[in-house]
């Protein structure tokens, strides 16, 4: 993306002959001045979307088919619904909007095949990378007290979410606010999407991981993003690349995160059987986050009001403190007992799951995404994510003897049920589709195994085989890893997507000279984030409800190329003499 394909796509979104009634033909007359019925979903149209940002953007993006007054009048019709009824039918409002939904085209990336990767770079050029980056998340933690990451916007939505997927996040989601910004942000998308205004809002980039470029990030702190950046500390350690007074920053940044994953993030909640559990929020209340007062108030107008705890920051909080060594009672919790009542379970698509984007997966035996807080609240519904899966089958492996899971026959199912579940996945492709994954792309799906199998072969091999007797992990690696090598590696990538194939290969034991086009990539972008650090920011996770909202930062990536890079660096490096 240049300036020039910027200033063309603004100048032709500004210029567009209008070809049919627009957003705000369609909703101003119901929302921009209207003080009745649900409060919150005017006031999120008046912040959301005809802001004086977006509205010069979308004036001319009008629908044909709209002039037709019937259908004009059916989606204001459903819009009076969400607006006034006390107890909206759900389903009914949303039909006009999924079947203008269905006439949007949008695709995944589909990076060109490249040429042959040359010659790996000089160790020396890969560990001074590594130095650079663990100094640039240091120097974040002293600069901001903590390790940043940002949250944008594309309202151009995410490809997966069609007619039929809208509709079920719109009846599946719970809290009325987040239904309301999940509807107008999906009208919305087919005025962006069929207009040259796609071209502002979402413009072509290079690789599979979307850059963070947009003007607007929201800068926040999670103890999900605190695990990880203690996980790429650690890395940064072990390599033997920090000076001293970087080791010494590196354990007091440890304890403060671990701190504020452990103690800070805490909540209590009920297991399905009653019993009360201590688990992980990924966004502690106020003002943990660190959010501005002013995307605070955003936060609450989007429909974020109520924040629940979820079985993925519970997982990675509990791995990265048991990883830095912590002795806090609370990794004493075998949470897969807590688990195992978050299990899905029937053979079919489970009830548990009340938001299937993904209804493409069996979603047998894996664990759904959100917990209910102790006043019963699950805002959004909930859904099942293979990844989070795999953190679960990690942090349980690091506590396998703590958690006493081999001799305890009902842990020791729940986590063979899991890894069932992961086998059918990969078996059946479907693991390299990215709508089978709610919240990551396939290629960090990779990453993440790679991780999740290092924490599997560092076990005893009884162990092993009492767990996996059928030897799924094995396959699974083999599969993970022809897909990293003759899909994602031959194909144009950016640093985000290279540090993602380098984690895999690192930790799937792969050749030594697979890891050249990775490492070449990362080496010929160096430097490109500018002043914010060694990197640009790419997307690391994703929401797709409301709308498309992409995770990262300049600082994610320097995590992610240093633990790709520490990877690497390890298989490189010729073995020690005797």
């Amino acid at each position: 993306m240049t300036a020039r394909h910027v200033a063309g796509a603004v100048y032709r979104a500004l210029t567009n002959r209008k070809d049919g009634p627009s957003l705000y033909d369609l909703c101003d007359p119901l929302l921009l001045r209207h003080n009745g019925g649900d409060a919150h979903l005017a006031k999120f149209y008046r912040t959301a979307l005809a802001n004086p940002a977006l509205r010069p953007l979308l004036r001319r993006a009008g629908l044909p088919e709209l002039r037709d007054e019937g259908r004009f009048g059916e989606l204001q019709d459903a819009l009076r619904h969400a607006r006034d009824d006390e107890c909206p039918d759900w389903a009914a409002i949303g039909r006009p909007v999924a079947a203008l939904l269905d006439t949007v085209t949008l695709h995944h990336p589909r990076p060109k095949r490249t040429a042959a990767a040359g010659s790996p770079p000089d160790l020396a050029e890969i560990e001074r990378i590594i130095r650079t980056c663990g100094a640039h998340l240091l120097r974040s933690f002293e600069k901001n007290g903590f390790i940043p990451t940002y949250a944008a916007f594309n309202l151009i939505g995410d490809p997966d979410l069609r007619g039929r997927d809208f509709l079920a996040a719109l009846t599946g989601l719970d809290a009325r606010g987040y239904k309301n910004s999940t509807l107008l942000f999906n009208l919305a998308r087919v005025f962006i999407a069929r207009s040259p205004a796609r071209e502002v809002i979402n413009p072509p980039w290079q690789g599979i991981a979307e850059p963070m470029w947009e003007p607007v990030q929201i800068r926040h702190r999670s103890a999900y993003y605190d695990a990880f950046f203690i996980e790429a500390l650690s890395s940064f350690a072990e390599t033997g690349l920090a000076a001293p007074a970087e080791t010494e920053a590196i354990r007091r940044a440890s304890t403060e995160m671990v701190d504020f994953c452990l103690k800070t993030s805490r909540e209590d909640v009920l297991s399905r059987d009653g019993e009360r559990v201590s688990v992980i929020t990924a966004l502690a209340p106020n003002p943990h986050p660190r959010f501005s007062r002013f995307f605070a108030q955003i936060k609450q107008d989007l429909g974020f009001g109520i924040y629940v705890p979820d079985c993925d920051t519970t997982a990675c909080a509990f791995s990265a403190a048991t990883q830095a060594g912590s002795t806090d009672p609370i990794l004493d919790q075998p949470l897969l007992d807590f688990y195992a009542g978050y299990q899905a379970g029937g053979g079919a698509n489970e009830q548990l799951v009340t938001v299937p984007l993904n209804d493409n997966v069996d979603y047998d035996g894996g664990i759904v995404t959100w917990i209910d807080n102790l006043a019963g609240d699950r805002p959004y519904g909930n859904d099942l994510d293979p990844t989070l899966n795999l953190d679960v089958l990690e942090v349980s492996f690091r506590n396998c003897s703590r958690w006493r899971v081999l001799e305890t026959p009902r842990r020791l199912q729940t986590v063979q049920r899991i890894i069932g579940f992961q086998r059918r996945l990969v078996e059946s492709g479907a693991f390299s589709d990215p709508r089978s994954h709610i919240y990551y792309l396939p290629e960090l799906y990779c990453a993440y195994f790679g991780r999740c199998h290092a924490a599997f072969a560092a076990l005893p091999p009884a162990a092993r085989r009492a767990i996996d007797p059928d030897e799924s992990f094995g396959y699974i690696r083999g599969r993970v890893l022809a897909y990293v090598q003759d899909t994602l590696m031959p194909a144009e990538m950016n640093a985000f997507d290279a540090a993602l194939a380098l984690i895999a290969l690192g930790h799937l034991g792969a050749d030594a000279a697979a890891f050249t086009p990775a490492l070449n990539c990362i080496v010929a972008n160096a430097g490109e984030g500018g002043r914010r650090g060694p990197f640009k920011a790419y997307e690391w996770n994703k929401m797709k409800t409301p709308t498309r909202i992409v995770v990262g930062g300049p600082e994610v990536t320097s995590a992610f190329v240093l633990m790709g890079l520490a990877l690497a660096r390890k298989a490189l490096r010729p073995p020690a003499k005797r």
